[in-house]
């Protein structure tokens, strides 16, 4: 089954050239491509779709807003930012808005399968200089505690979660730890069940906050 993509893009060329790799790539369906976020909500409920390629700098509301407001009336859409800059305080907003990841356009047409499918499993693709840079970030505003929630994690899940914290993908996670992908995957779902999280910058960032690793 094809996994159901929108673009919002405000540079027409670099749209343009989005709409043809998606419509060229096996596995994926294009439910729409938009130069601008106006009647944001009404053009994804024509065609909802899984994922949201959303160009940050779009207007007239921006890309990380723009996430706020899908996340709020379509709680199951994936939204993978897309930008030219590595600007700290919207790398930090867009994770803290509820985006699922965050990449340099340079880095995309190479990356964009392998990375709506790392979403679609539960994943939160970044760049990586993106990646490094969303760590520092959440240790810089929040600082590691001694009163910390006891969540019930095993040691595995510690395992587990430690390597989401330093970024490895579950295929990573998976060698690392000695188990299989599909292993990982059930031990992440049990993390976000205990921690209160539904992605995985939501679990890095409370492992981060309450020194849970």
């Amino acid at each position: 089954m094809s996994v159901k993509v929108a673009i919002f893009e405000d540079n027409a060329k670099y749209l343009e050239a989005l709409n043809i790799l998606v419509d060229g790539l096996p596995g994926l369906e294009l439910t729409g491509a938009y130069l601008n976020t106006s009647d944001l909500i009404a053009r994804l409920a024509i065609n909802i779709p899984e994922v949201v390629l959303m160009d940050i700098g779009i207007s007239p509301v921006d890309g990380i807003e723009a996430t706020k407001l899908i996340i709020e009336n379509y709680p199951g859409i994936k939204i993978l930012i897309q930008t030219v800059f590595e600007d700290d305080d919207k790398v930090f907003a867009a994770v803290c808005a509820g985006a699922s990841g965050y990449v340099l356009k340079s880095h995309l047409p190479l990356a964009l399968l392998s990375s709506i499918n790392e979403i679609i499993s539960g994943g939160s693709p970044m760049s990586p200089t993106i990646a490094r840079k969303t760590l520092s970030l959440f240790r810089e505003h929040f600082h590691k505690t001694n009163l910390v929630e006891n969540y019930n994690l095993s040691k595995r899940e510690k395992e587990i979660l430690k390597c989401l914290v330093e970024g490895s993908s579950y295929k990573m996670a998976a060698q690392k730890c000695g188990i299989a992908n599909e292993t990982v995957k059930s031990h992440v779902r049990n993390i976000y069940e205990k921690l209160h999280v539904t992605s995985m910058s939501g679990a890095v960032a409370k492992a981060i906050r309450e020194n849970l690793t």
